[in-house]
C-alpha cells in the first residue's frame, strides 16, 4: 500500500469520526492534533533539507496575535486578519532568512538566530502587555453567541470547526507533497549536501533556501492563526516561545521528518502525552526532596527532551520512516527470494 492509499484511508476515517457518536472531548482532541499537524508540517518542509528551525514558534504567535489584535483594535474580520498575519510572518522571515542564506549563515548557528527571533517575538508580546495581555494571555472579542462565519467563530459546535480543520490538514499534505514532487525538492537536497557545489552548477542557493522558509513561515502563521480562532485564547506560552518552538521540532523528529503522515503522528504523540501528563500529574509542583522541587509545567518538556534523545539515537528516521523501511525491507526480501526460486 503506497503512501496515498494511506492517507486516503486516514482521511475516509477522520471523516467518519464526527458520525460515530465521538464524545466532545475526544472531539476537540482531534481538532486539536489537526491544526497542530498542519504547523508540524510546515516546520518538516524545511527541516527535511537540513534547515533547522528553533523559532517557529515566533511565527504561530504572529499569526495567532496579528489576526486577534486585528480583531478587536481594528475590527477587521480574520478573513482579511489571517492573510495579513500570515504576510507578516512571511516578511519576518524574510528579514531573518535572507541575511541568514545571503551571508551562509547555516547549521546550529542559523539555528541560534530562529532561537533568538522565537524569543524576541514572546519578549514583545509580554512588554506589550497593555495591548496584548502579556503573559495573562489575550482573547479574541466574541461576536454575539451564535454562529458568525464573518468572524470564524462557532460556539458550542466544534462539528464545524472540525471538518475545517480536517481540510487544513488536508490541505497541509497536499503542500508537503507538491514541495516533494517539484524541481526545488532535488536543489534543497542538493543544498543540504554540498552549498557550494550546488551554487557552482547554477542552483540560486539564497532563492531556494528563501522561499521554502517563507513558505513553512506562512503555513505556521496561518495554524497559530486558526489555532487561535478554535481556542478563543491565546498566550505567550500555548501559541509562541522557545517551548513551542522545541514541541513542533520534537513532534517532527518522532512522527518522522521524511514522509508526509510523519508530523500527523507526531502531533498525535506529542500532543496526547502533554494531556496524559496534564491529567496525571496536575498543575503543582512535584517535589523529589523537601527542597528540590519541579514545576508541573515543565515537566511535559522534560519528557521530550529525554525522547527527543532516544529517538535521534535509536529512531532517527521517526516512527512513520521505521515503519516503512521495514516495510519496503519485507518487500526487497520477497522480490528477492522469488528471484532465487525464479533461478533455479
Amino acid at each position: 500500500m503506497n503512501s496515498n492509499a494511506i492517507i486516503a484511508v486516514i482521511g475516509a476515517i477522520l471523516i467518519a469520526l464526527p458520525f460515530i457518536g465521538l464524545d466532545s472531548y475526544p472531539l476537540h482532541l482531534v481538532v486539536v492534533i489537526l491544526i497542530w499537524s498542519f504547523a508540524y508540517t510546515s516546520w518538516s518542509i524545511m527541516g527535511r533539507f537540513g534547515l533547522v528551525s528553533l523559532g517557529h514558534g515566533a511565527f504561530m504567535a504572529i499569526g495567532g496575535y496579528v489576526t486577534a489584535l486585528l480583531w478587536n483594535y481594528g475590527g477587521l474580520t480574520p478573513w482579511i486578519g489571517i492573510p495579513v498575519a500570515v504576510i507578516c510572518a512571511g516578511v519576518a522571515a524574510v528579514i531573518v532568512g535572507y541575511p541568514c542564506f545571503r551571508f551562509k549563515i547555516v547549521g546550529h548557528y542559523f539555528a541560534l538566530v530562529t532561537l533568538a527571533l522565537s524569543e524576541v517575538v514572546r519578549q514583545v508580546i509580554i512588554a506589550t502587555r497593555d495591548y496584548t495581555g502579556g503573559s495573562l494571555g489575550y482573547t479574541p472579542e466574541r461576536l454575539g453567541e451564535g454562529w458568525s462565519i464573518m468572524a470564524l467563530q462557532f460556539p458550542n459546535n466544534r462539528i464545524v470547526f472540525y471538518f475545517i480543520a480536517l481540510g487544513i490538514w488536508f490541505a497541509g499534505i497536499l503542500i508537503w507533497q507538491m514541495v516533494d514532487r517539484s524541481m526545488s525538492r532535488y536543489a534543497l537536497e542538493a543544498i543540504s549536501e554540498d552549498e557550494e557545489a550546488s551554487a557552482a552548477v547554477g542552483v540560486r542557493v539564497t532563492r531556494e533556501k528563501l522561499k521554502v522558509t517563507v513558505l513553512s513561515a506562512m503555513m505556521t502563521a496561518f495554524a497559530g492563526a486558526m489555532y487561535c480562532q478554535y481556542q478563543m485564547f491565546i498566550s505567550p506560552d500555548t501559541i509562541g516561545g522557545i517551548g513551542i518552538s522545541l514541541q513542533i521540532v520534537f513532534g517532527v523528529v518522532v512522527g518522522g521528518i521524511y514522509h508526509a503522515l510523519g508530523p500527523t503522528v507526531g502531533a498525535a504523540i506529542t500532543l496526547l502525552l502533554a494531556e496524559v501528563l496534564r491529567i496525571g500529574i496536575g498543575t503543582s509542583a512535584i517535589c523529589i526532596t523537601d527542597k528540590v522541587c519541579l514545576n508541573a509545567a515543565g515537566v511535559p518538556l522534560l519528557v521530550y527532551g529525554v525522547m527527543l534523545v532516544l529517538f535521534i539515537v535509536f529512531l532517527p528516521k521517526g516512527i512513520v520512516g521505521g515503519i516503512m523501511d521495514k516495510w519496503h525491507g519485507r518487500g526487497d526480501a520477497a522480490a528477492a527470494t522469488l528471484k532465487k526460486v525464479g533461478v533455479k
